[in-house]
Parts: structure tokens; C-alpha cells; sequence
């Protein structure tokens, strides 16, 4: 399965994430179903100002992850 996203998190948002105190993050894919991604998941794409940009997600038949790219 395949699934596109635009994520717009600023730093300080994205901080219990980052933390572990807080585990998903809910996003809307293109498509309009709702996604929980782990938030460990997206710690590569932190900056100074937070994760902004397009994704795209890709999951096995079960749900499981395979890998998240930024586009």
C-alpha cells in the first residue's frame, strides 16, 4: 500500500514526538483516509524549523511499515 501526505509541523510541535512522550501522529493522506505514523518514524526529517513537506508512505498487506520518504 501506498499513501502520499503533506506534513506541516513546526519544531516545537513535533516535540513530544521526539520525546517519546506523545507516539502518533495523525495525518490525512491525498487520498482523505486518516494515517497514524509513529513518530520515530519522521525524527530523520526534523530541522531547526520542524518537519515541512511532502511523503510518501509505503506499507506492507498487513500495515506494516516499509518506508517513508520525503518527495
Amino acid at each position: 500500500m501506498e499513501f502520499y501526505f503533506r506534513l506541516n509541523l513546526s519544531y516545537q510541535d513535533f516535540l513530544p514526538y521526539y520525546q517519546g512522550i506523545a507516539e502518533n501522529v495523525e495525518v490525512r493522506e491525498k487520498g482523505g483516509k486518516l494515517l497514524w505514523i509513529n513518530g520515530r518514524r519522521l525524527r530523520p526529517f526534523l530541522t531547526a524549523d520542524g518537519i515541512y513537506g511532502e511523503f510518501h508512505l509505503r506499507l506492507d498487506r498487513d500495515g506494516k511499515f516499509i518506508s517513508l520518504k520525503q518527495i
